[in-house]
């Protein structure tokens, strides 16, 4: 069988029989030498391993100087790697600011072999099968390349020792281990950070009990969505827990990075500052119809079987911890449904209890499921006051545009000018953009890989209990 690299563009196919020859970044003796980043216009040389969640397309929907045009792909084949080539053209063929990358595709069995052995960039991007993750992680920042990785980095307690080693790896080489945290980018989650750290406005962070949390935060999502214009086909590992883990270590991951970043922004926190006082879980249904309306397949695949019940496929997409987090009770939910209603989509809410002020992001039917961030004030407040130091802050804040509007006794949101909302898709290109900033700076914030390491243990080690007390 003859093993090719194919490169793509806009229209264009070439075929290339080819094995990867040395560029000059590789002394095969020794390994991979990490880069000093300039910031030079393409000295980031991407490579995308295996990618298997359109996450790994959308690090590419746009260009960025600092980024080589010529992307290299390696995978063991299938359709996996087929949708993801059909979104890099969509985005190279769209007619409004098209990109122009060069995908290189590698397909064979000896797909991660050849990428750690090769020499073809300095950056590899890896988002697909959360099972095999954390493996292509470690092996790949051994070999000397810094990694950008969707969430999660781990699905499991048993493999969260993988992932601090690899942290202990990347330090050792020289080289940047980030993970894709999207939310953070979101302009009303800035802006209720933003608040927070304001005393005048919030007070202090409460601690909060198991009944009534300092901080709760509930996302939920759906598993029919569109993306890039397009509905997306999901792969048929996507529901299964093995391979892509309970949504207790999947989107909760995100919410469990704002609570950290929200409220202790900046700080690092230890595993010890970390206690699990409650976790749950439990499944999303479907029929073989729904199945078959997001993955294109007839029938439930044979690794699927043991998880039917009353022909009904149970995916446990569906998670909640209760924790304590430097003192305070936080508690985070992720929920997946099939289908979001007419005018919905993913929803995102968020509450922080302070000594002074609440601050709350609702995205519901009242907000037209555009999300809104309220403010209200402490019982006993000096309203007048709390108003005027409100209405002024607020213009202080590095989001341009900003006022308030009162919609209560003692309640107020935030009007956000509507350029500076972006979609869900538009903040990968902003974390993106992040990791080029610290690429360049040659480290990551002193906070981010403790909190990292502290996050996934989090969240691995709340879908332990939740196995244990089921």
């Amino acid at each position: 069988m003859k093993r090719s690299f194919l490169p793509i563009m806009s229209f264009v196919f070439i075929v290339l029989l080819s094995s990867c020859g040395d560029n000059g970044t590789l002394n095969k003796n020794k390994g991979l030498k990490p880069d000093k980043f300039t910031g030079a216009k393409g000295e980031v040389k991407l490579i995308t391993l295996d990618p298997g969640h359109f996450h790994a397309a959308l690090v590419q929907k746009n260009m960025y100087d600092q980024i080589n045009s010529e992307v290299f792909v390696y995978s063991p084949g299938g359709n996996d790697v087929e949708e993801h080539v059909k979104r890099i053209l969509g985005y190279n063929s769209r007619a409004e600011n098209p990109t122009v990358w060069f995908e290189k595709v590698y397909k064979g069995k000896d797909y991660l072999e050849k990428m750690l052995a090769e020499k073809r960039g300095n950056v590899v991007v890896v988002s697909g099968n959360n099972r095999i993750k954390a493996d292509y992680i470690k092996r790949s920042v051994e070999a000397g390349y810094n990694v950008l990785s969707d969430k999660p980095m781990v699905i499991t307690a048993a493999q969260f020792p993988l992932l601090e080693e690899a942290f202990q790896i990347a330090q050792s080489k020289g080289v940047l281990l980030y993970d894709i945290m999207t939310e953070r980018f979101s302009v009303t989650t800035m802006i209720q950070r933003e608040l927070s750290m304001i005393p005048e406005i919030f007070g202090k962070l409460e601690e909060g009990t198991e009944d009534k949390p300092a901080i709760e935060m509930v996302s939920v999502h759906y598993f029919y969505k569109n993306v890039s214009g397009n509905v997306l086909v999901r792969p048929a590992w996507f529901f299964d827990v093995n391979q892509q883990g309970e949504g207790i270590v999947d989107v909760t991951t995100h919410l469990v990075d704002l609570v950290q970043w929200e409220s202790f922004p900046e700080q690092i926190i230890h595993k010890n500052e970390i206690q699990i006082l409650k976790a749950k879980r439990w499944p999303t249904l479907f029929s073989q119809e729904e199945f078959k309306e997001v993955t294109h397949l007839d029938q439930f695949p044979g690794y699927l079987k043991d998880n039917v019940k009353a022909d009904k496929l149970n995916v446990y997409a569906n998670g909640e911890i209760t924790y304590k987090i430097k003192g305070s009770v936080a508690k985070v939910t992720a929920i997946w449904n099939f289908k979001a209603g007419e005018g919905a989509g993913d929803t995102h809410y968020s509450i922080m209890c302070g000594s002074l002020a609440t601050l709350e992001i609702r995205q519901g039917v009242e907000e037209k499921y555009d999300p809104t961030l309220y403010i209200q004030a402490a019982k006993g407040s000096d309203l007048n006051r709390f108003a005027d130091n409100l209405e002024r802050i607020v213009k202080t804040l590095p989001q341009s545009g900003l006022t308030i509007e009162k919609v209560g006794d003692s309640n107020w949101k935030v009007i956000i000018p509507a350029v500076l909302k972006v979609g869900h898709e538009a903040h990968f290109e902003q974390v993106t953009a992040k990791y080029l900033e610290y690429l360049k700076a040659g480290k990551l914030p002193d906070w981010e890989v403790p909190n990292m390491i502290t996050k996934y243990y989090t969240t691995t080690s709340a879908l332990q209990l939740a196995k244990e007390v089921q």
